[in-house]
């Protein structure tokens, strides 16, 4: 609940993703894949105000991005260390899940510091696993230790025959 009202969702052209308020001035994080190669982008924030992307910065190899809106006194969410992160702790996913609006799944640290390849060429580092549920639209959003506090940015799941629980964030000390 106190992660909440700093959770957007996104809908581009070729789908939908989320993002969360880094600074109150209209900064939001989100995923490169999220919004990349996308003309028209809009962010939807908890109160209901939708707003148009003013500018977004991408970064491909780390598949973050950064979106700028049009907006002033915008609820922050609070930052944690994911250096700090244990095995087992608790941690929620909150995003905009199969494009249907803001809602949150629970799960577990299973893993830190992992090194996944995502595609040729590209390596994402730091990674933190979860169990927690990701599903497609859930990308760029926040992945939340119990005091409330973002601790990772969602990106990767990996969906095979015979996998389950195998969701990915970028730890919030690498996206820094």
């Amino acid at each position: 609940s106190k992660v909440k009202p700093s959770v957007v969702a996104i809908r581009t052209d070729g789908g939908a993703g989320s993002g969360w308020i880094i600074r109150e001035d209209g900064i939001i994080v989100t995923n490169n894949h999220v919004v990349t190669d996308s003309q028209n982008i809009a962010i939807a924030l908890d109160d209901g105000r939708t707003f148009s992307a003013e500018t977004v910065r991408t970064d491909p190899l780390t598949d973050l991005a950064i979106v700028k809106i049009d907006a002033e006194e915008l609820p922050a969410a609070d930052i944690g260390d994911s250096t700090t992160l244990q095995l087992g702790e608790p941690v929620a996913v909150i995003g905009n899940a199969l494009g249907e609006g803001i809602s949150m799944t629970g799960g577990w640290v299973s893993q830190v510091d992992v090194s996944l390849n995502v595609s040729p060429g590209q390596t994402l580092d730091d990674l933190i696993r979860t169990d927690a549920a990701i599903n497609p639209g859930n990308s760029g959003g926040p992945l939340v230790n119990i005091a409330g506090e973002v601790i990772g940015i969602t990106s990767v799941k990996i969906a095979q025959v015979g996998v389950e629980g195998f969701g990915y964030a970028i730890s919030i000390n690498e996206a820094k």
